[in-house]
């Protein structure tokens, strides 16, 4: 188990054992955060398996959806994980320095005069527009670059991606040879609705324009788009949400296993009389005499303030000495107020440890607590927890790893002077 700190911020006494000096240190922070990284690999190998004979990718964006980019692209690049997906270039930088082999693609597409940028750490642009392909090709004809790109096709997402005419217009081009394109890929719009008629219109248009990109390997499915079989799965699945645990099958029960534990510290318990309201604006009011644990997280720390509880409505849920509690009234920027009423005396102490996620509270009961999905609910976890990272055979020191150097890398190409304006593709 590594705690992800800074050395120097908590110096290590020589006196105490590692196990006292890590409670030590965690004893400064209101929560503490643990990821699985075992747990995030056995969800990549179930996925894998699950779409045999396709590879398996991870999608690692937004710091591996708040569980840690860089922790995350070492475990799974230890247990076979040989590309990965992120949303910039800067995340691609930091995910580069953590693992130096694997493929790594942009999500964000191509901006000119970033050329450099990739080539300077090997990592892919997912090109999604044409205007993108052709400054693309002018960086690669000037440098010489040939580091390889994805072509993004619009299916019915209507966000990024080339129309289906765009990506017919250029197939010629591609069929050529020497085209530099490594991977052809479009995206589910509705993929965890088993049913949904979106998912075979969108099937259908992919394997038909994927079919002309004559030796380029093709990716369509996400988490959910695994789950809906052999058909989707083509060359490639691009898995996300489902290997931080999850639920990809909405419709049934969670295959994934759970992945990250948050506990919140009490500060302070207190009793109060009937009658008496808890929290801002006095929304909530005990209906009998109530003993309060206050605990140090609140929405500045990513636990939503739509998972508060009133006189009405009854809020999210903490388990406090192994038995689940209620949220009492409005969450604050940094407090949230428990019922632990019905726990054995002392059972809840100033000092003890409350769990937010984990121990049976899963990450989509909680982002159901919030208003929305569990996408949301991980990547809105704050930068106040101390974080803890467990298996993965991780050997990470605890200050944050530097910039990997160049050594072993493509050159970088020379600073170039982009053309005014790209030349014209067909159609």
């Amino acid at each position: 188990m590594t705690m992800a700190s800074d050395p120097k911020t908590h110096p290590q006494s020589g006196l105490l054992s590692a196990e006292a000096n890590q409670a030590a240190a965690l004893a400064a922070y209101g929560g503490v955060l643990t990821v699985d990284l075992d747990a995030v690999i056995a969800n990549w190998r179930k996925l894998e398996k699950t779409a045999v004979p396709a590879e398996c990718s991870a999608v690692i964006k937004a710091d591996a959806y708040g569980c840690g980019a860089e922790q995350v692209a070492r475990a799974l690049n230890k247990a076979g994980c040989k590309t990965f997906f992120v949303a910039t270039i800067e995340e691609a930088r930091k995910v580069r320095a953590a693992v130096p082999e694997p493929t790594i693609y942009v999500l964000g597409g191509y901006f000119q005069n970033t050329g450099e940028h990739y080539a300077r750490i090997n990592c892919r642009p997912v090109i999604g527009d044409l205007n993108e392909l052709a400054e693309w090709d002018v960086f690669c004809r000037r440098t010489g670059w040939n580091g390889g790109a994805a072509i993004h096709i619009d299916t019915g997402m209507n966000r990024l991606g080339l129309t289906l005419s765009e990506a017919q217009a250029i197939i010629p081009r591609i069929n050529a040879g020497d085209h530099g394109i490594t991977l052809v890929m479009s995206h589910l719009v509705s993929a965890e609705q088993l049913n949904s008629p979106v998912n075979a219109r969108q099937l259908a248009a992919f394997r038909s324009i994927a079919s002309e990109f004559a030796g380029v390997p093709a990716a369509l499915a996400n988490s959910s788009g695994i789950f809906l079989g052999a058909p989707f799965q083509f060359d490639l699945v691009r898995p996300g949400a489902a290997l931080y645990g999850v639920n990809p099958t909405p419709e049934a029960d969670n295959p994934m296993q759970q992945v990250v534990d948050l506990k919140a510290r009490i500060v302070q318990t207190r009793t109060i009389e009937r009658g008496e309201s808890v929290g801002y604006g006095g929304t909530w009011t005990a209906r009998r005499p109530t003993k309060l644990a206050i605990i140090a997280v609140g929405y500045a720390d990513g636990y939503f303030r739509a998972a508060s509880s009133n006189d009405g409505t009854r809020g999210a849920e903490v388990i406090v000495a192994g038995k689940r509690c209620p949220v009492a009234g409005r969450i604050s920027m940094d407090l949230i107020a428990i019922d632990i009423t019905d726990l054995p005396p002392n059972a809840a102490r100033r000092g003890h440890m409350v769990t937010l996620l984990g121990d049976g509270i899963t990450v989509d009961e909680l982002a159901h607590h919030f208003g929305t999905i569990g996408y949301e609910a991980l990547t809105s976890l704050g930068h106040r927890y101390a974080r803890i990272y467990k298996g993965g055979n991780v050997e990470e020191p605890l200050a944050k790893p530097e910039p990997a150097s160049n050594a072993g890398q493509p050159p970088t190409p020379p600073p170039i002077e982009q053309p005014a304006a790209p030349p014209p593709l067909p159609g």
